[in-house]
């Protein structure tokens, strides 16, 4: 590796990956690929107070959707519900179609439908953890704006200007 490889390491931000495309946020509010699995937080169709959190298992394709308060999707019996497609669109449209097909160990070839490519079957997840981690990331929207540094946000993602 050369010095330019390593020299990120070296300092407390990391380069930020752009959104392969801009996302709408009022439907699929919060897509990461974290801890094995493809997960996020999804509105409900129905209920403005009520939100799913989804998730697909990298590699086993397992499916889970439960409310926020872990109460089970009504819609996911033996195949994906909409808002585990819904999740799986947004990540697309996040991170692309390769990087998440990858991150799922799935091969799906160019411009192919990701859903139709994975055969998991239900498994319920635990959905705190990630309703919580969608929940401090809001937080973050209500920090005022200011140059001061924020010790608990040394960790996140930097501006190329800033980190020079």
């Amino acid at each position: 590796m050369d010095a330019e490889e390593t020299a990120w390491e070296q300092r407390s931000v990391v380069r930020l990956v752009p959104s392969v495309r801009p996302r709408k946020l009022a439907k699929v509010p919060f897509v990461e690929l974290a801890d094995g699995r493809l997960q996020g937080v999804v509105s409900s169709g129905s209920d403005i107070e009520r939100v799913y959190v989804s998730s697909i298992g990298a590699g086993t394709h397992e499916l889970s959707c439960s409310t926020n308060n872990n109460r089970p999707c009504g819609g996911l019996y033996g195949a994906a519900c909409k808002h585990i497609r819904l999740l799986a669109d947004e990540a697309v449209v996040q991170y692309g179609l390769d990087r998440v097909a990858r991150y799922l160990r799935v091969e799906v070839p160019e411009g192919g439908d990701l859903m139709a490519h994975l055969n998991g079957h239900v498994e319920q997840t635990p959905a705190a953890v990630v309703f919580s981690r969608f929940l401090r990331h809001l937080a973050y929207l209500e920090v005022p704006g200011s140059t001061d540094p924020l010790p608990e946000l040394h960790w996140f993602p930097a501006t190329r200007a800033a980190a020079r």
